[in-house]
Order: C-alpha cells, then structure tokens, then sequence
C-alpha cells in the first residue's frame, strides 16, 4: 500500500507544477499562472511558515566538500553549485543551480563530471559583436540545462575589463559598458527563454582575482555609475536576470554582499530591480547587516565562515533585529523570480542520464557559429590568409594543436565529450586541471586545405623552426591558460612560447600565430610573422571553426571587445594591487585598490585620454574582404540620437562589417574624448550594400550627477564619426546639437 501511494505521489506532483492544475487550486492562489508573477509572490509569502521562509533565502553547495566534513544535500543535482530545497505543499519547486559561464558546468572535484556543449568564452562571444549569436548561445545553455535537471544558472558575467590581466576576463564582456551590456544582457535572455533563471555577476567591481576576498575597492560614485555599473545596468536591462550575484570584494569600505550602496540604493531604489541578490560562495560575512543591506539569499554553504541566513537570520527575525517585512521581502524576490521565469509551470527532473535529452550535434553547430564570428584577424600581411590551392605543407607548431583547443579554468569549466584531450596537465585541483576540448585543429586544417599537415609540439624551438622552414606554411598555436581564482602576472604568453614564434618565423616569415587566450596579449615577434588570429577559448568545436577560418570557409568578422596594449607600462596600474598570498586577516583588511586613478575612462577611454598608442585597439579586426561606409547622418531623437549609414562590400568574398559609432562633445568635458554609442553589423555578398541603424542611448550623450542621480546632457555640439575601430581614422563624422537635456537614473 505504501508503495503505491508513494508511486501516486510520484506521478501526481509533477502534474501539481503545471499550469492547469495551479488554475484550478483555488486554495493556492500563487499557482494562478494568469496572475502576475508580483501578485503570486505577495500570495505566496503569506501562506509561508518562518521556517519555510527561512529554507527559501538559505542554499547550500550540492557537491561532497571533504575538506568541511559537507554531504551533497540528498535532493541536491550531484556535483553541481548549488540547492535550495523546494516546498511541496506549496508547489513551490527546488532550485537547482549550476555554474554556467560557458555552459553547464560541473564541480571540479566530481569523480564523474557531466559531458556538456561550450561555448566559447564570453570574452569570444562579445567578440562577435552580434547580440543574435549571444541569444543563441545563452538559448543553447539553457536548454542544455533544463533537459539534465537545472532550473538556475550562475551566468551573466559582465565585469568590465579594467584590468586585462584578471584571470577571469574570459568570462566576461570585455572593457565597454554598452558592448558588454548588450552581449551579456543577450546570453541572459537566451538562457532565460528555456524558462531557466540567469545571475548577472559579479556586483560589482570584482575586476581582479588577487585578493579578491577581501580587495577593498576604492571608486567615487559618479565614475562607477558611467563604468561597471553602467554595463550592468544595461545587462539587467536587456536580460531581466532574475537573480543577481554579488561579489566578494569591498567596495568603499563595505562588503560587496553587504553593502547598502550597492545592493539597496543603486540596485534595488534607483533602478528598481525586482529580483534578488544572492551571495557569491563565501561571500556571505554576517546576519544582521547582510539582510539590511539588501542580501537576500545566502548561497553555497558550508562556503562562508557560519550559516548567517539559516538559524541565525530567524533568531534576528524571532528577536526584532531583523523585521519579518524584510524577511518577507527576501523571499517575495526570491519566488517572483521563478514564477516570472516559469520555474512553477515548466519544472525541471533528474536526468536519466547526466547528458540526457542533449542534442550535441546541433549545439556544436551553435558553438561552432559563436566561435567563427568570434575569431578576430589582427594581421594578414600579403594576405596570406586565407591559405591558398598552392600550400602544400603545414607545420603545425604548439598548443596540443593536434588534439584539442584550450579552455578557461574555474568554476565556469565545462567537462568535454569524452574527456579532456590532453589530460594531467596544469594544477590537479581547483581552479585546475586544464582542460582541452576534442576539436583537433590540425585535423580539420588537414580537411579543410587538403594539405600535407606535420605537427611539432614546440617543446624544442630548433626542432619547431626546421620543420617550419621545410614547410610551405608554419602555423604556430600561442596559448595562455586563465582560470578563477589568480591574475596573469603579466600580458606576455607563458612559458618560451614568444621565443618559440620568433624562431619559427625567423625560419619562415611565411607564419601564422593562432592565439588561444583568456585576454590580451603583448606580441614581441608581431612585426616577423605574415598573420595573426586571435581564436580566445574556441569552445566544443574550436578546431573546426579555427580550420574554416584559416582556409577562407568562413570570412573572419571578429572585432576586438578589448584594448590590446603595447606593453604593462600604458595600463593605470603597473602592479596588480593586494598580495593574494597574504594570510594574516588583519594586513588583508588593509588592502585596497585605487579605480579612481581611471574612474569611468576605462580601455580605449584611458588610451584616448593619456594618448597612448595600443597594440591593437578596441574594436579592431580585419577581413578577407573590403568595406566602403558611406551615407552617415544623425539626429536628435527620443532623448537620445539616431544614426544610419551604408556600408558596401568593396571585395570579392562575402562578409560581415561591424560599423562602429562613436560620440563626442566637440567642447569635450566628458571622462574621455569619445564613447562607443552603438554600431550594427551587416552580412554582404560581394559588391552588395546594406543600410545600418543604430540609437545612441541618452545615457551615452552625458554625465552622471550624483546629487540629482540624473544623466546631464550639456547643451552643444557633438561629433558622431563612424569608424571601423577606437583607433581607426574616421570613416565619416557629422556634427550635430543638442539641447540641454536631463534624464533619470535609468535613460528616461
């Protein structure tokens, strides 16, 4: 008898999450899903228990965490981030959630780690300046999510790259507050249309790794609100993430995770975000100020150093330090999210398998177009890409280019099919090992071109440089592994690999360097070899997309989301600050970093404003093709302006062109002599033409003013210049008025 009651039950509750049967229960009216996801939190909340209360803003780590003495929580995903136990009686579901930067990740100690589809890094994403192919590839991890049991992603990382050593850069949106905004507020509602809740992180200014514990970032408001806030006030626009994580640095002084600047006046008065925040892992530091500061949900014990949102938030609450209306309102934005994401409607079950229900066929194409349009051509001397009918030989040099591409480290690794291509290699546990995904470049090289293809694993530079100069064509992989948790100690690649290029292009001029990098990258062999691709971290089919571009099967029409510089001396700080092996908290306490050396000229703004000359500017990236711009006019429009141009395939191969608009005030007075205001990207055939459009955003076109937490708009001229790069001379440029103008917080 109670076997069959129990299999009823297992039949019945499913049924009771789906949208039918909520219509029905008048007893529960939070399952109405004809009512707003507002209406149905307030609803809700009221039905609660303190008890059930405190199970929803209280999640725990769901992987076995020996050094803890920590047991995966029994209904938790095994091996995955995080769980916070749902409420039967309710019908409110579990939430199960997973690190997700590139994909659906798994926990880097799991002895049977998930086989999922990465994409390329978000660094590569951003690179592809197309918000369609951001859509897509955020549509692809939330699928891949929800059919293997996940209904929460930890994704949407947007940090803007103030330091391009941070080793986490990968995972982000690059230096620009609009393309960083629009990519990563894109891969969010790609997620998010799976019926999965997407984060946005890191909140905010959680720009380095060293020391990212306890960094106390030091940035005035004004600055902060045209930067990093700005790029993720463009996310949370674009996306509407249901969640936002915040960091584990300070931020003038408090906690990221507890500071009432930050999470109350900023993120949830002045821009009116309905979500929640929830901590990052171990980034929960007290009880008290945490819930009042505007934490609504701690995240990943036994992370932190107590379980500050379990027994000790309900004795505050209990004892009146805390108000039951807080309580109440951390758990309103917690369960309006995932009735305003369909978590209650569309509920997710455990897999069969772990890769249950994955169409990889169809997601490695997904990737493998995300990875093409990422890949950015820096140099083509003699256009000697793409490879021709006549090379016959290929060395391929490097970067166990014969078996798989690079991936970034940390929590956003994704397991690959059949394992890692190169295996042991790099730190044995966390953020390690260093993992390779199966796509052989030199295998779909040989494919593609037909070629003779001989591979050298570069450990001997002599040995690399013959076989190069008996070769008709050397290729030469340059790869820099980054992963959470450390920065890069500089911005040359690691190891002998630039004394390797040098050789080998000193043997054959005929060269070609592939760069697989978390960032950029300073390039002393540049001015000796014949072609540079920039290929970032390609993802699950990297080889094939690296193949096709390099034997002209796909025109490459990545563009630079980053300042490449000549060298550490043009960066605003020289030395990362903090010392991430310091272990005495009292000195850690101390550690500070100065963002207010740059405020909101970061990247190109800082390059601009010093008149530094970079490597390889924002923006940047050739083609196999040519592009005529023509036709540019603006004008005043909605608060903001509006501009169009033509653009016209000048060459003999099909391509993208990315028309990049930049703003000015003609009288300056800004942070920086110019800003990105916008820019479209338009598929040609040879010798066709197309019409762009872009809308500057009003936001772009002033200055925050923190008294009136307004956006100021000087009456004046401005400049609108349409350019192929930051760096580029002007493809055009048109002046035009404006009118002293004011907007609030949020553009309007």
């Amino acid at each position: 008898m109670k076997k069959r009651l129990w299999l009823s039950l297992a039949l019945v509750y499913p049924l009771m999450l789906t949208g039918a049967v909520h219509a029905a229960d008048d007893s529960r009216p939070w399952l109405n899903s004809t009512q707003s996801a507002d209406v149905r939190a307030d609803a809700l909340v009221k039905a609660m228990t303190l008890d059930e209360k405190i199970q929803t803003v209280f999640g725990y780590f769901s992987t076995e965490f020996s050094p803890k003495n920590f047991a995966q929580p029994k209904d938790g995903r095994p091996d995955s981030a995080g769980y916070i136990p749902g409420i039967a009686r309710l019908g409110l579901p579990s939430q199960w959630q997973s690190d997700a930067g590139v994909g659906v990740a798994t926990q880097a100690v799991s002895k049977k780690p998930y086989e999922r589809t990465s994409l390329p890094s978000g660094l590569a994403t951003t690179a592809t300046w197309n918000p369609q192919r951001a859509f897509e590839g955020g549509a692809m991890i939330g699928s891949e999510a929800r059919s293997t049991g996940f209904n929460f992603l930890l994704a949407g990382g947007v940090n803007l790259m103030r330091e391009p050593r941070n080793g986490r850069n990968f995972e982000y949106g690059g230096e620009d507050p609009l393309l960083a905004g629009v990519m990563v507020g894109e891969q969010i509602r790609g997620i998010q249309s799976s019926h999965v809740v997407s984060t946005v992180k890191h909140y905010a200014f959680n720009d380095q790794e060293t020391n990212r514990n306890h960094v106390n970032v030091k940035i005035e408001d004004k600055a902060g609100r045209m930067s990093d806030l700005l790029a993720l006030q463009f996310a949370i626009e674009r996306g509407k993430p249901g969640a936002v994580m915040c960091s584990y640095n300070r931020v003038n002084g408090a906690y990221a995770c507890e500071n009432d600047y930050l999470l109350n006046q900023v993120l949830k008065q002045d821009w009116g975000f309905p979500g929640f925040v929830m901590s990052d892992w171990g980034a929960t530091h007290s009880t008290i100020p945490a819930a009042m500061n505007g934490l609504d949900q701690q995240s990943g014990h036994p992370f932190d150093k107590a379980a500050y949102f379990n027994e000790g938030l309900k004795e505050a609450v209990v004892n009146g330090h805390v108000p039951m209306s807080r309580l109440d309102d951390m758990v309103k934005r917690i369960t309006r999210s995932m009735f305003a994401n369909g978590l209650v409607e569309h509920p997710v079950a455990a897999p069969a398998s772990p890769s249950a229900g994955i169409d990889f066929t169809a997601h490695g194409k997904v990737t493998q177009a995300d990875a093409e349009e990422a890949i950015v051509l820096l140099k083509n001397q003699n256009n000697l890409l793409p490879l021709g009918a006549g090379v016959r030989t290929i060395a391929i040099i490097g970067g166990h280019a014969d078996v798989g591409v690079l991936s970034g480290g940390g929590s956003a690794q994704v397991y690959p099919l059949g394992g890692s291509a190169v295996p042991n290699e790099g730190p044995k546990h966390f953020p390690g090992p260093i993992v390779y995904h199966r796509s052989s470049p030199m295998v779909e090289i040989a494919a593609q071109t037909k070629a003779k293809v001989v591979y050298n694993d570069g450990k001997d530079a002599a040995a690399a440089a013959k076989l190069a100069a008996s070769s008709d064509v050397a290729i030469v992989f340059g790869n820099q592994w980054l992963a959470e948790s450390f920065d890069a100690p500089d911005l040359n690649l690691p190891g002998a690999q630039d004394a390797l290029i040098a050789a080998v292009a000193k043997a054959n001029p005929k060269t070609v360097v592939v760069l697989q990098t978390g960032g950029p990258v300073v390039m002393p062999w540049l001015n000796n070899v014949g072609a540079v691709l920039e290929a970032w971290y390609p993802g699950t089919s990297g080889g094939k997309a690296i193949a096709r571009v390099i034997s002209g099967e796909v025109n490459p029409s990545g563009h630079l989301p980053a300042t490449f510089p000549a060298s550490v001396a043009q960066l605003p700080r020289q030395v990362i600050d903090g010392d991430d092996k310091t272990k005495d908290e009292n000195i850690i306490e101390k550690v500070t970093t100065d963002y207010n050396i740059e405020g909101a000229a970061v990247g190109y703004k800082w390059f601009d404003l010093k008149g530094h000359k970079p490597l390889f500017p924002f923006g940047y990236g050739l083609s196999y093709t040519s592009f005529a711009y023509s036709d540019l006019s603006a004008k005043a429009a909605s608060g903001g302006v509006e501009v169009s141009f033509s653009v016209k395939n000048t060459g003999k191969r099909d391509g993208k062109a990315v028309g990049q608009v930049y703003v000015s005030p003609v009288g300056g007075g800004w942070e920086a002599p110019k800003r990105l205001g916008g820019w479209d990207k338009l598929a040609l055939k040879a010798g066709d033409s197309g019409k762009a459009s872009v809308r500057i955003d009003p936001r772009l076109l002033g200055v925050y003013d923190s008294a009136s937490k307004t956006w100021r708009i000087a009456a004046g001229d401005y400049l609108v210049t349409l350019a192929e790069s930051a760096g580029a001379a002007p493809a055009a440029s048109v002046k035009l008025h404006l009118d002293a103008q004011t907007v609030n917080v949020n553009g309007r």
